[in-house]
């Protein structure tokens, strides 16, 4: 209460000084920057730490000697000189100095406004690569405080400037993974992004140990040790974007590979209605998850956004009236009203013995972040079945195998049976970049298609003349592609299933039931949304079986 109190009187003192500058200045005060065009000598010349202490922020003016700098109070109005004159051009023949003039905005536009224009300054990696020197580097590995901010390289050592502006590019690019990886002759980098690796850049194999070293540093990793697997972790700062690092090392023939797993803890969550779900199935996923009890699994490989439609369907359920508890390893996102737990198997926090200390805690809703074993099964099927809706995840190709995957953990058919109440089978694909795609030619070949799965859902081979292509554009930083949708494959565990599932039966022949009862397969919707513009068909083939 007494840090609410301090902090609301010093958002009004910071107000009130703002406010009396631009009285002063005769001008209104700004409260939004963000259609300004930031002054690019101002990024070049001013270090962000600098314009974080000082709360200033240069944009352009109409000549090219112009510049507004926004500020928030007299000191910084104190300040215009000191900006202008490190501002100022230097041609041949003299020094000609910038115009600077006053811009009244609040404390938190300025901030805003800071953070927005130097991460949006293109990386400088590999100007920072091409000027390594290799003496100058030994010892210079210092250590970090608990969080690095990576726009803030000013007076970093040439590695550490190296290691920031990687990440840096990783997080500004939207990649899920860095990977450094070394070979015989180089180090390479490469990104994954939108779930396809690209070769980013070469590091030169003479300063390959610094850079693993600093890596490792960052993860609090024992960097003497070269011949075990280490894991680490970290946490670093984008700005006002905080993202975590889950960083593991793996000792080659050329050295340690490492990848950097990233999670961008200020990325917004996705609804169920944006997953790209189709209405058929929406409509019936969004009334599976209203139940009071039983078990929905969600099932796909490593990377299929499987986790994001859990939370997308726990953001459906009402955390007021309900007790929602989740086990997660990691916790990828935090959930308002829920409460989350992380699973340290290190110390004995498993699946299965979370689960036990869940049930204990008077739950109405439960999310085990995967089934791994018997153990975790067999909880997590009784209690579904003792009046507790549980989601969970298993690594299955389809969603009928699901259901033989917990016959093969050793859980018998009639406890299957009365407790799965259905199985999502999903998939991601790449879409289409907006700004660049175009339809493909008349003419030109496209994969062979099986007719009677066109048919099968009301298409036809004309209509896939029409589909769209990638092009490549700076938006989609020449790929054709920017950002990605979801596949989907909904099997609601109806009578038929039950009665296959009690007989032993196969994935086969349940999922010949599911398409009985209404069921699209995951290749029948990668072709709907072909057809629709969103991906194209060689996106779909890469990730399901026609």
């Amino acid at each position: 209460m007494t840090e609410t109190l301090s902090h609301d009187r010093h958002e009004s003192a910071t107000r009130q000084a703002t406010e009396q500058l631009a009285a002063r200045l005769q001008m209104p005060v700004s409260e939004d920057l963000s259609k300004l065009q930031p002054s690019e000598i101002f990024l070049s010349r001013i270090p962000i730490a600098h314009a974080r202490e000082h709360g200033v922020m240069g944009f352009r003016g109409k000549q090219d000697d112009d510049v507004w700098l926004a500020i928030d109070s007299m000191a910084g109005y104190e300040h215009l000189d000191i900006i202008a004159r490190a501002l100022a051009q230097r041609p041949e023949g003299g020094l000609r100095p910038m115009r600077v003039r006053p811009l009244p905005a609040t404390t938190t536009a300025i901030a805003r406004a800071i953070n927005a224009a130097y991460s949006g300054q293109s990386s400088r990696t590999q100007s920072v690569i091409d000027s390594l020197d290799r003496d100058e580097l030994l010892g210079q590995l210092a250590g970090l405080g608990p969080k690095e901010d990576l726009l803030d390289t000013e007076g970093r050592a040439p590695i550490i400037r190296l290691v920031n502006h990687i990440l840096f590019d990783a997080v500004k690019s939207g990649a899920s993974d860095v990977h450094i990886q070394p070979y015989e002759d180089r180090l390479m980098v490469r990104k994954r992004i939108d779930g396809v690796l690209f070769d980013t850049f070469e590091i030169p194999k003479t300063v390959q140990e610094e850079v693993l070293s600093r890596i490792k540093v960052l993860g609090k990793m024992n960097i003497a040790e070269k011949r075990l697997p280490q894991d680490g972790r970290a946490t670093v700062q984008l700005g006002d974007r905080t993202v975590d690092l889950r960083i593991a090392s793996l000792p080659t023939s050329h050295n340690e590979r490492i990848v950097i797993r990233l999670l961008d803890k200020s990325a917004r969550l996705y609804t169920l209605a944006e997953l790209g779900m189709p209405a058929h199935d929406f409509g019936r996923f969004a009334s599976l998850i209203a139940r009071d009890h039983g078990l929905i699994l969600v099932t796909g490989p490593t990377g299929s956004g499987k986790s994001t439609t859990l939370y997308g369907a726990l953001q459906e359920l009402d955390s007021e009236e309900l007790n929602i508890l989740t086990l997660e390893d990691p916790i990828e996102y935090q959930l308002d009203g829920i409460s989350q737990t992380q699973i340290n198997e290190k110390k004995g926090m498993t699946f299965a013995s979370g689960m036990r200390s869940v049930l204990r805690q008077d739950p109405d809703i439960i999310m085990v972040g995967e089934i791994r074993d018997a153990e975790t099964a067999i909880m997590a099927i009784q209690a579904s079945l003792t009046g507790h809706l549980v989601f969970s995840t298993l690594h299955t190709n389809d969603a009928a195998s699901a259901v033989t995957r917990l016959l093969d953990l050793g859980i018998e058919p009639y406890l299957v049976s009365s407790s799965l109440v259905a199985s999502l089978a999903q998939r991601l694909v790449r879409k289409l970049c907006v700004d660049c795609k175009r339809p493909r030619r008349s003419g030109e070949a496209l994969p062979d298609v099986p007719v009677s799965l066109l048919e099968s859902h009301g298409l036809a081979q004309s209509d896939l003349v029409g589909v769209f292509e990638p092009v490549g554009c700076d938006a989609c930083r020449g790929t054709g592609f920017r950002g990605r949708v979801g596949l989907f494959e909904l099997l609601v565990i109806d009578d038929a299933c039950r009665e296959l599932v009690q007989s032993r039966a196969n994935a086969s022949a349940i999922r010949a039931a599911g398409l009985q009862s209404g069921m699209h397969l995951l290749s029948m919707d990668g072709l709907l949304k072909v057809h629709q513009g969103i991906t194209t068909l060689d996106e779909v083939l890469r990730v399901t079986t026609l």
